[in-house]
């Protein structure tokens, strides 16, 4: 229908003007949980996602329960979504159900934790593996650990897609070098968390040469752990993710070495505008990988972009 004219050099020009797309449905479903302060930030991307296009955004979190993920995702399949958007809770656990979706006409986007084995239509986000084997290089290349010396990594969920991943890249590094490590068990809780890696560091203080923190919770609970411990601010070099205030601010007053960016909220907004481009009928066809790993020096841009300074 011809909604407006207009003259030009004596003609005249019918200018259609589209009609003011339908909103679309979406699911954002995370393994992750609210108690982590980073998944604060992927929520907060979808959220805004949703508040520019206009569009519906169903968001769930399953705090690593494989089953209750599994099971959202078939809801949304069975709701019709227009699009999926998901984190993978562990290693070919949504192998079958994204087929399912893709099946069913629905486009489902991987972010966060990928899993290349699943027929996702695309991942957004970091690649685990890369990054664990920067954080190991970073402690090898710096000096800071060398041949027969122990490395501790807690991890909050053992087992999950983003630590086993990690995990691979760092033993790509550390076992070559001759450098052992041990992963235990931190927990999603802050305050539990805390509390056992108190125990662990204060039994094995004189062991432990290096630290890499394998999840936002525990790299942000450093400081912490190292006062009630007693630890100095860059006694024991610690490295790994970096998308907290918490973080931000120990990389900055030295209890942190290195960290990791992910870029939580792009991550989200990105993996949902994939998602409606795919619902569109514009398949993406690649990938989006973000991060970025940062010290002293940088870690203050961060710092502002969590504080929203």
């Amino acid at each position: 229908m011809f909604r407006k004219l207009a003259i030009i050099a004596g003609t005249v020009a019918a200018l259609a003007l589209p009609a003011v797309a339908q909103a679309k449905t979406f699911y954002w479903i995370s393994h992750g949980t609210t108690a982590d302060p980073v998944w604060t930030y992927f929520l907060a991307g979808a959220q805004q996602w949703a508040k520019d296009t206009g569009n519906t955004v169903n968001t769930s979190f399953h705090e690593g329960n494989v089953a209750s993920q599994q099971e959202a995702v078939r809801a949304a399949i069975a709701a019709k979504a227009d699009g999926i958007v998901t984190t993978s809770p562990d290693p070919g656990s949504l192998v079958e159900i994204a087929g399912e979706a893709r099946k069913a006409g629905i486009p489902i986007i991987n972010f966060n934790t990928p899993d290349p084995k699943a027929p996702f239509n695309a991942y957004v986000g970091g690649d685990n593996v890369t990054f664990g084997k920067h954080w190991a290089q970073y402690l090898v290349d710096k000096g800071l650990i060398k041949k027969g010396d122990f490395v501790w990594m807690p991890v909050e969920v053992p087992g999950a897609t983003y630590g086993v991943q990690e995990e691979e890249g760092i033993k790509s590094v550390l076992e070559p070098a001759g450098i052992t490590y041990e992963v235990t068990d931190a927990k999603l809780d802050q305050a539990e968390a805390i509390n056992r890696m108190v125990d662990y560091l204060t039994a094995n203080r004189t062991k432990v040469k290096a630290i890499i923190g394998l999840g936002d919770l525990v790299t942000g609970s450093i400081k912490r752990v190292f006062d009630q411990v007693g630890v100095k601010p860059g006694e024991i070099p610690v490295v790994g993710w970096g998308n907290s205030l918490d973080t931000t601010q120990e990389v900055l007053n030295g209890y942190v070495n290195a960290a990791q960016w992910q870029d939580p909220q792009a991550t989200s907004y990105v993996a949902l505008s994939l998602a409606n481009m795919a619902a569109s009928g514009i398949p993406p066809g690649f990938n989006v990988i973000t991060g970025a790993l940062y010290e002293k020096d940088t870690a203050e841009i961060y710092d502002k972009i969590l504080s929203g300074k």
